[in-house]
């Protein structure tokens, strides 16, 4: 009975709006709230004479079949998305994450030495590459494999593809930047001293740098 009363239009000495402008009214107060408004609420911010519930009823029939509806949500009213166009409201994001150093002087090795082979890489890195840092190099499609050298064993080699060459914003291979600005922004500097051995994976992919590849992988967990 409480309901029923809020809805009586209130007594006023002014001419209350059109219905029809009261409609806007409602429309604009539910769009521009976070939370469900109710009668009342809406009465006390609309003019003296206004009948909110009477308003709400037109919006309500206004809004039937379309992407978004007018809802009551216990004693309040709410503007709400169509329950069968839910899904055009997920929200898909990418993580981006940095890729190790190890697989960053790796990608650095191929693009200024491809063709090259796995061996190759770890005799001008110094260390091991781990199975993990080429798997990660090749699931972002940023290295692929060449030819195989007519050697004992014929090993594969490695090779940077387009996909490499349009994310960095590159025509060709030759549009590197020289050895000597890599060495300078800290790419090629991780060297171990002669004789260190080969370092722990752990060790190998631990550091992080902002060059190749800042973005769209993860750590190199092999």
């Amino acid at each position: 009975m409480a309901e029923e009363h809020e809805q009586e239009p209130r007594e006023s000495l002014f001419e209350a709006p059109p219905l029809a402008e009261q409609e806007r009214m409602v429309e604009a107060i539910l769009f521009a709230s976070a939370e469900p408004v109710s009668v009342a609420e809406l009465n006390a911010r609309m003019p003296h004479g206004a009948d909110a519930a009477a308003a709400l009823e037109l919006l309500r029939a206004r809004y039937e079949g379309r992407g978004v509806r007018l809802v009551k949500v216990g004693e309040a009213w709410a503007m709400r998305t169509a329950p069968d166009l839910g899904f055009l409201m997920q929200k898909e994001t990418v993580e981006v994450r940095k890729l190790s150093r190890a697989a960053i002087e790796t990608l650095a090795i191929i693009a200024y030495h491809q063709p090259v082979t796995r061996a190759e890489i770890e005799e001008i890195r110094g260390v091991s590459v781990s199975r993990g840092t080429i798997d990660q190099l090749l699931e972002l499609e940023w290295i692929r494999f060449g030819r195989r050298r007519m050697t004992p064993g014929r090993p594969v080699t490695f090779v940077v593809t387009e996909a490499f060459l349009d994310h960095f914003g590159l025509e060709s291979a030759r549009d590197l930047p020289g050895l000597k600005e890599l060495r300078a922004a800290g790419l090629l500097d991780s060297r171990p001293p002669p004789g260190a051995g080969t370092p722990e994976e752990g060790e190998e992919d631990g550091a992080q740098d902002d060059m190749f590849g800042g973005e769209g992988a993860g750590e190199d967990e092999s």
